[in-house]
């Protein structure tokens, strides 16, 4: 049964070693590392009163919000099929705290840390009969450890950047072992199964079963009411919704708006930015002045419709694309990486981010299917921009977003376009589902 190595298993105390001295200056690492510090006494205290061995427990793990609702449309077909088992649900960010109060598990907190102690107590509480990671957060010394007890383990909702730290020379050799046993993988697509065989994972035991983010953000869009006041805030004027913006973006949408409200004076935007803290909050005010910008409402001081709003909480994103009649997605300029695009697609709207996308496997699917732009006009193919780029000036976002309010009608064909590439990739959650239970099954003598 491989194992980790000797690297490995220092490398992870010397982590834990030096996490208290970046937590210093690093708010989200202090808030994790507070919160996991009693784990294990609190999944053994549910254990004693809770844990039922007559149940089969599944342990599914979701490193943050966008894995957790790749997990949460998966554990919402087999709460339906198998209301027997128990599943314990782990989360590493702290920003995933709030969707694991509500994801349905029967126990839900932090992932112990990597070490042998800590996951031995885990798993000693836990009893688990499968282990489960979504997307690609396994951790080696928690799968080694599991597989020798002869807990099957699992990857569900798969995907494996083309360019992934995991797949460096180094990590490689570090992270192997817990690919090597894994018992079944379902992965997004064949390069994510190929990638996937690449970091370890025996080939025969990957399978092709899509990605169930699809059918969560689906879901989700349908529910949501067009009387929530977050719809509101669209209402009266064009209104671009900015989700999970970051310092790079703002620098970028903040000189397009002043460009396209001196041509457009009703149109509106609502900045959403990932981390609302004060720091970031007066940098915007900041910034708005930079441009002649009025300074931004907050949400939190007025529910009422602003020409530029910023909203300073947590939660509520997917709701407040559905407010817009264009969408931008942050983290394409920089080095953030670029979030979530199925939120927006999933509300039917046009959606655009920065040039930094090509490791989002759902931007490249949204731009062949001609629903998306990037900030930049060699990929405007649907739009005709030459009109409109020197009434923007040299601000390519203000040179697009003026052409979608010229033509409202491209705006709506794209917004179409996108909902029909979520649609077409529903059915993912069901195919994943059907992979864990062929985990929880017991496997037949050998």
């Amino acid at each position: 049964m491989p194992s980790t190595s000797l690297t490995y298993r220092t490398l992870i105390r010397l982590g834990a070693a030096l996490a208290p001295v970046v937590a210093r200056t690093k708010p989200k690492v202090a808030r994790g590392l507070a919160a996991r510090a009693g784990v294990l006494n609190r999944l053994r205290e549910w254990s004693a009163s809770h844990r039922d061995a007559r149940r089969p427990l599944l342990w599914i793990h979701a490193s943050s919000v966008g894995e957790g609702r790749q997990a949460e449309a998966v554990l919402g077909v087999l709460r339906a099929a198998h209301p027997e088992w128990q599943v314990a649900y782990t989360h590493f960010s702290p920003s995933a705290e709030a969707l694991a109060a509500q994801i349905g598990a029967d126990v839900a907190d932090y992932l112990p840390l990597d070490r042998r102690a800590d996951v031995d107590s885990a798993l000693d509480a836990l009893r688990p009969a499968a282990l489960v990671f979504c997307k690609l957060d396994l951790w080696p010394e928690l799968a080694t450890r599991a597989a020798a007890r002869g807990v099957r383990v699992g990857i569900i909702a798969a995907t494996v950047r083309p360019v992934s730290a995991r797949s460096g020379r180094m990590a490689g050799m570090l992270l192997r072992p817990g690919y090597r046993v894994v018992d079944l993988a379902g992965a997004v697509s064949e390069p994510d199964a190929a990638r996937l065989a690449a970091l370890g994972v025996p080939a025969a035991r990957i399978e092709i079963t899509g990605d169930p983010r699809f059918d969560s953000v689906l879901a989700r869009a349908r529910a949501i009411r067009p009387t929530d006041p977050l719809v509101a805030l669209g209402r009266g004027a064009p209104t671009l919704v900015a989700g999970s913006t970051w310092t790079e973006d703002e620098q970028v949408l903040l000189p397009a708006f002043a460009a396209v409200r001196a041509a457009r004076p009703e149109v509106r935007l609502i900045l959403v930015p990932h981390e609302p803290t004060p720091e970031h909050l007066a940098q915007l005010d900041a910034t708005a002045a930079q441009y002649g910008l009025e300074a931004p409402r907050r949400l939190s001081a007025s529910s009422e419709p602003a020409p530029l709003m910023v909203v300073d909480r947590v939660g509520g994103l997917s709701t407040l694309y559905a407010a817009g009649e264009i969408a931008y997605v942050g983290g394409g300029f920089g080095t953030a990486g670029l979030h979530s695009v199925l939120e927006p697609a999933a509300c039917a709207r046009p959606v655009l981010f920065g040039p930094a996308w090509r490791s989002s496997r759902d931007a490249g699917l949204l731009l062949a299917h001609r629903a998306a732009v990037v900030v930049s006009p060699e990929f405007c193919d649907w739009l005709d921009l030459d009109a409109m780029t020197t009434q923007a000036g040299a601000s390519p976002l203000a040179a697009i977003w003026l052409a979608l309010l010229r033509h409202p009608e491209h705006a709506r064909a794209a917004g179409q376009r996108a909902l029909q590439c979520v649609e077409a990739g529903v059915g993912a959650a069901a195919r994943n589902a059907v992979l864990v239970e062929r985990l929880m099954t017991p496997s037949p003598p050998a």
